[in-house]
């Protein structure tokens, strides 16, 4: 094929409605070239990009969160899109490119899931699936010469994902505390230890130890401490809107306000929800 028949393929792919994932990788190889792609694309490299990724991870799960599955679609594609543009800038590189990304993640795939492609029988329970999942992880480990315990916890991971990561790890080998009420006694000691630091450098450490360990009592209590958080924020949205919209029919804003007052509506949207849950 011509140049020229090539670039007419090419256009043609790209304007393609239906052109699925072939489209979309040749989308991004365009967006890069150094001639005629997009400056702003051209210029990144993985470090810039990966804020990006965690980003639109998230605004997957906030779409989830939420059951706005109409949006679900379009941030499912954003996410892909962020690793259509990693695997771009790893090919460019002659790293691996896009379908040596997909061969791994299949690769791996069947290689956890031997009793669904291998023979051994699917009858077992979920929780015996993930103690297998991490046996055979363990191996994997293994194989790449990771001989600590914690040794793969990805540094990237958002603090709080990482130290339940952390924790876990540590649990395999016995390192953990045997139930929740020594959790909660350590909680207490460390918000003990935090009232009484006095330099910033200290309260600093003692409150991240509080957090570590709050960690650490969400992993005891089967919590996902993410998924907590993000409905404590979503909680905390409603019911201070609630306080705006009270505000508001008395002509008033929270800075017209004061605490006593806005207490007071945060009071009575709790109360609120509390009725309208029984």
């Amino acid at each position: 094929m011509s140049d020229t028949q090539s670039d007419a393929a090419a256009h043609d792919l790209i304007h393609d409605p239906q052109g699925g994932m072939p489209r979309l990788l040749e989308i991004m190889r365009r967006l890069r070239d150094p001639e005629t792609g997009c400056p702003w694309d051209v210029a990144q490299d993985f470090a810039t990009i990966a804020p990006y990724t965690i980003e639109e991870a998230y605004e997957v799960a906030d779409a989830i969160e939420r059951e706005a599955w109409g949006e679900l679609k379009g941030e499912l594609g954003d996410l892909l899109f962020q690793s259509v543009f990693h695997a771009q800038m790893a090919s460019e590189r002659g790293l691996f490119t896009f379908d040596e990304v997909a061969d791994t993640m299949s690769d791996k795939m069947v290689a956890r899931h031997p009793h669904v492609f291998g023979d051994e029988s699917n009858a077992k329970s979920p929780d015996q699936q993930v103690s297998d999942w991490e046996a055979i992880k363990a191996e994997e480990r293994a194989a790449r010469a990771e001989k600590g315990v914690l040794d793969g916890v990805a540094l990237g991971l958002p603090a709080l994902l990482r130290a339940v990561k952390l924790q876990k790890r540590a649990a395999r080998v016995g390192f953990d505390w045997p139930s929740t009420d020594e959790v909660i006694d350590k909680i207490v000691e460390e918000a003990q230890e935090l009232r009484e630091a006095t330099d910033p450098t200290h309260v600093e450490e003692e409150f991240g130890d509080l957090l570590f360990v709050m960690a650490n009592l969400a992993r005891h209590l089967k919590i996902d401490p993410e998924a907590a958080l993000r409905a404590a924020n979503a909680k905390f949205t409603r019911r201070f809107e609630a306080i705006e919209a009270g505000l508001a029919e008395r002509g008033k804003r929270p800075e017209d306000s004061d605490l006593a007052e806005m207490d007071a509506l945060w009071d009575a949207a709790k109360a609120r929800e509390k009725s309208e849950k029984s």
